[in-house]
């Protein structure tokens, strides 16, 4: 995605940098603004990274592959929050923009 344009800003409490950006802890601890959540995380972790999500309003939470949590999913999408699930959001680029 980085060699499409877009910035990444890792977020993981077991590393300080990665993808060449420094790393956060949690998203609360990002100062600048976030436009999609991207979750690599176990369905079971899901719904703290959605609340930190909605304390922040950011608009849209994206799940990979495998990833599904409908209970986080709803929460997010009553807080306005656009949601997909269980795919890829590199492969979705490619198939819309090669």
């Amino acid at each position: 995605m980085q060699m499409n344009g877009y910035r990444i800003i890792p977020v993981n409490p077991e590393i300080k940098e990665a993808l060449g950006e420094n790393a956060y802890a949690t998203l609360l601890d990002v100062r600048e603004s976030i436009d999609i959540v991207n979750i690599f995380r176990r369905p079971e972790f899901v719904e703290e990274i959605v609340d930190q999500a909605i304390r922040l309003k950011v608009p849209a939470i994206w799940m990979q592959e495998e990833i599904i949590n409908e209970k986080a999913a709803d929460k997010a999408r009553r807080a306005g929050i656009f949601v997909i699930m269980d795919s890829c959001i590199l492969k979705e680029h490619k198939a819309r923009f090669g």
